[in-house]
């Protein structure tokens, strides 16, 4: 067999199990989403939420400060 072809294998084989182990890791983890739904309490949503805007406030997006 000629070294392009086990090189060509080779690489396929890493990709498949690269895929396969991001694939793995997508179905065994649980959002933090649902982790909040679980608990049933809005002090744990509040908590995890941003307490400014991450925009530029522009009265639209984000409330301007002076009314």
């Amino acid at each position: 067999m000629k070294f392009e072809a086990l090189m060509l294998r080779g690489l396929f084989l890493a990709c498949v199990t690269v895929c396969g182990l991001i694939l793995g890791a997508m179905l065994t983890t649980t959002p933090s989403g649902a982790h909040f739904a679980a608990s049933n309490s809005v002090a744990a949503i509040l908590l995890a939420a941003p307490s400014s805007c991450a925009l530029p406030p522009d009265g639209v997006v984000c409330p301007l400060a002076g009314g």
